[in-house]
């Protein structure tokens, strides 16, 4: 059985990102769902809040998808956001499954397009060689690849003490041989990074 996780990205109002915040707290909670995170943008696209959630079955999550396009709205945010994104990800295979914990004060949301013709499988294959070491290094809360939408995909998690531990770690991994992946970056096309803040009330924050 796989896992799938509820990626929702939320364009907030001017203003209203603590009240979205809060709704989509009280609100997340659905049959068969479990919350994992919700984070505010905070460096790259400004006005984002997003919502992580897992799903043990497609049906739950159909049916979680179905639940807010027949009310119209988001977690009860209506009113306070001017636009949506929702995407479907699973798990990259050989990961654990997504733990909860306090992790750092910014999470870097990393989203690569991957190469047409490729495939999904040479990316994980790198990543899975890599990882091990490191992870040494600091956290990843997650890597998943997107099963819906044009283009092939996938988003990894990254949490961090602060801004400059982010870039002390990041240093060290290059210079150390051990990241990126050994052939990664020739199966990619585009690279976004944004970073978040965890609400205080978030499982990751």
């Amino acid at each position: 059985m796989t896992t799938l996780y509820d990626v929702v990205t939320l364009t907030v109002n001017m203003g209203a990102t603590g009240d979205v915040m809060a709704r989509v707290r009280d609100a997340a909670p659905a049959k068969g769902a479990t919350l994992h995170g919700i984070w505010f943008s905070d460096i790259g696209e400004l006005g984002r809040v997003m919502v992580l959630r897992s799903f043990e079955s497609a049906e739950e999550l159909v049916a979680a998808r179905q639940a807010q396009l027949l009310d119209g709205t988001y977690f009860g945010t209506d009113g306070l956001i001017a636009d949506v994104d929702i995407s479907t990800y699973a798990h990259f295979p050989f990961l654990p499954a997504i733990r909860h914990g306090e992790f750092g004060s910014i999470y870097e949301m990393r989203v690569y397009g991957i190469k047409r013709g490729t495939g999904l499988q040479a990316t994980i294959d790198a990543w899975e060689d890599s990882i091990p070491k490191r992870t040494e290094l600091s956290h990843l809360v997650g890597a998943m690849y997107a099963l819906d939408g044009t283009t092939p995909r996938f988003l990894n998690i990254w949490p961090y003490a602060s801004l400059n531990d982010r870039s002390r770690i990041r240093g060290e991994a290059v210079a150390q041989g051990i990241w990126p992946p050994k052939g990664g970056p020739a199966n990619l096309t585009t690279m976004e990074s944004t970073i978040y803040m965890p609400a205080p009330f978030s499982p990751l924050r």
